[in-house]
């Protein structure tokens, strides 16, 4: 896995210095929350991931990524150096510099109106939109979760069963990942294997928000190439099979060979097939 995740490492290393990175200035922050996810993300094991997610609110919409791809991002804004070397091809260091590793480079972002999802495909950012979630059932149990009175809703959504409770205190109608759609912020929400729950763990006080900008890269969310969910994945399966291809044409340097780069594809295309995710039916 290592030099296969190396391929990938400088994919994104390369496309940050191709796009240039600044903050969207016409959002400004009207709610700031941290979630965290604790995941099963392999069936082959009890192991359970956990990773902090942040979702900003501005007036109209909300955007949903890992905390760790945004210190990804400003690490390596801060401190890639490239080279370019006298054959043409390019040198890329980050040298000394420890990279946030994370397993969601993906950023959601939520409106009244939809949902839209980008990733990177090898150098191409890709989005799809989906509708709003309006498949929720309204319960009439309620309780306390971290102060908060929330309520209780539960949505058939891609093979899972998911029982959130929200609460009207706070009335931004998102939440983690794509669940949205509710009146009011979804505080924890899990599926009922209980193989992914997110759960509220920050939220920054609105005092502390005014006039202050969302802080999310522009570039992980223009500018991208719409295109439809299957499609999508279909790009993402063919950006880690041709990895070393691509890496290739940009001029650098794979230094251990391209064997031991396809024995790692040959390692990831395996373990793919005990994946666990979040959405089984497509």
């Amino acid at each position: 896995m290592y030099y296969y995740k190396k391929l990938i490492t400088l994919l994104i290393l390369l496309y940050s210095i191709l796009s240039y990175a600044q903050s969207y200035e016409k959002d400004t922050l009207q709610g700031d929350f941290t979630y965290r996810l604790k995941g099963r993300l392999n069936t082959q094991t009890d192991y359970i991931h956990e990773e902090l997610f942040s979702l900003q609110v501005s007036k109209n919409r909300a955007f949903f990524t890992s905390v760790q791809s945004l210190k990804r991002d400003s690490v390596i804004e801060n401190s890639l150096q490239t080279t370019k070397n006298p054959d043409g091809s390019i040198s890329l260091s980050l040298a000394g510099v420890s990279v946030p590793k994370t397993r969601f480079l993906s950023t959601i972002l939520q409106t009244n109106e939809n949902i839209q999802y980008f990733q990177l495909a090898g150098m191409s950012l890709l989005t799809y939109k989906q509708p709003v979630m309006n498949g929720w059932k309204l319960i009439n149990e309620s309780k306390i979760i971290n102060t908060l009175h929330c309520k209780k809703a539960e949505l058939s959504y891609r093979g899972r069963i998911w029982v959130a409770w929200y609460s009207t205190e706070i009335p931004f109608p998102y939440g983690p990942y794509k669940f949205g759609g509710l009146p009011g912020l979804i505080i924890k929400i899990a599926d009922e294997t209980g193989d992914f729950d997110f759960e509220l763990v920050k939220s920054v006080p609105t005092a502390e928000l005014k006039g202050k900008p969302v802080k999310i890269n522009k570039r992980r969310y223009t500018e991208a190439i719409e295109t439809t969910q299957p499609k999508l994945e279909q790009a993402l399966k063919t950006a880690r099979e041709n990895a070393a291809a691509v890496l290739a044409s940009y001029g650098t340097t794979i230094l251990k060979g391209q064997e031991i780069v396809r024995q790692k594809q040959r390692e990831q295309q395996q373990n793919l097939a005990y994946d666990n995710p979040i959405e089984l039916e497509k």
